[in-house]
């Protein structure tokens, strides 16, 4: 195979640079910076396992980086920018540091895990940390909601402990693998979808900033799921 058979690892590697960056921007109190590298984080993780396939490039070693490289850009990073944004609160402002040492629980289960081979089993990682910087880029830009957010010691503590269940939890969660495009197989998909178009309709429309939408979008995608355990 040459040279090919390193491409995804090269792939996987800059998803962990993106994660160290991330947790550098993070501690520095530049979460506009650490969010956009979690997401470059999220697009390398997306694309080494479409390198991997298309080149048929598979190894254990691979594997195990992917893992290593997540534990970083959605584990550390995302913990680190919750407990830098807090203000001073006592022991609580450790809690947000769970966030880390769940999603390497999450990671060790989901490698072991044969459910979770089409779909998951709790939030996946890119999700939670997705939904940590959105959040905290929102709340730089609107004060109204970093007021929300510190007006009590416990709010930002509470939220990462939130998220630390779903990260373990067993609710199945839908992943994007389309088999097919029947309604019946793939109702949570497609109503996912429909949300997200419409949350961008409305982001676009009145202006508002675009971490907005990658919060909205991930909080609806938590819903949609959890709705869809209710009723199943």
């Amino acid at each position: 195979m040459g040279i090919t058979r390193h491409i995804p690892n090269t792939i996987t590697s800059m998803n962990l640079l993106s994660g160290c960056f991330a947790t550098i921007f993070a501690i520095n109190g530049d979460f506009k910076t650490s969010f956009l590298c979690i997401i470059a984080g999220a697009v390398f993780d997306f694309c080494d396992g479409l390198a991997a396939r298309a080149l048929k490039a598979y190894s254990p070693m691979g594997k195990e980086l992917d893992s290593l490289a997540d534990m970083v850009t959605f584990g550390v990073a995302p913990a680190m920018i919750l407990y830098r944004f807090q203000a001073e609160s006592g022991f609580l402002i450790y809690l947000p540091l769970l966030i880390a040492a769940f999603s390497g629980l999450r990671l060790a289960k989901f490698n072991i895990d044969t459910r979770q081979s089409e779909n998951f089993i709790g939030l996946a990682t890119p999700s939670c940390a997705l939904i940590c910087g959105s959040l905290i880029y929102a709340a730089e830009t609107y004060p109204g909601l970093a007021g929300f957010l510190t007006a009590y010691a416990y709010i930002v503590p509470m939220l990462a402990l939130v998220l630390c269940y779903l990260l373990i939890c067993e609710i199945p969660m839908f992943s994007f693998k389309f088999k097919n495009l029947t309604w019946k197989d793939n109702s949570a998909r497609f109503s996912f979808l429909a949300v997200a178009a419409v949350l961008a309709i409305a982001v676009l429309a009145t202006g508002l900033n675009w971490s907005l939408l990658v919060l909205g979008i991930f909080i609806a995608y938590i819903l949609i799921n959890v709705f869809a355990k209710r009723t199943r």
